[in-house]
């Protein structure tokens, strides 16, 4: 089926939707504020977007999905539109790279989490952001 808009009006519609997060990143900030731990989500003035940031102690989060993030575990490419997809998903890779190096060299603590470790291990996966808040927050 063609689409009804122009390549333009379907661009602007699209920049247009924001991101309230996955499921699964509700669930962890969900279950992280509930155990305490207090933090903002989506800061759109950080770099990447970060799903949580503590700005206090320079401190970023990233859940991120292992289809949109190529994971090296779970990640796929899909069979139609290769070319489309493949562009797509490694200017993410990359982007995911430059946002890391960014932080790092601002001093900032990053701790990049993959959808799987959260869907195969939840508790595992808290514990590990918690760790990662507890001691970032003490250098």
């Amino acid at each position: 089926m063609a689409d009804m808009f122009t390549k333009e009006q379907r661009s602007k519609n699209m920049k247009a939707i924001r991101s309230k997060g996955s499921t699964l990143e509700r669930k962890v900030t969900h279950e992280l504020w509930r155990r305490g731990y207090r933090f903002r989500k989506n800061v759109r003035k950080l770099l990447g977007n970060p799903d949580i940031a503590i700005q206090k102690y320079q401190i970023v989060i990233f859940i991120d999905s292992c289809f949109w993030h190529s994971c090296p575990v779970h990640g796929n490419s899909p069979t139609s539109n290769v070319g489309y997809w493949e562009k797509k998903l490694n200017r993410n890779v990359e982007r995911d790279i430059e946002v890391t190096n960014s932080y790092l060299k601002k001093g900032w603590k990053i701790l990049r989490v993959w959808e799987h470790e959260v869907k195969n291990d939840f508790e595992g996966a808290l514990k590990k952001i918690a760790n990662f808040i507890d001691q970032s927050k003490r250098k």
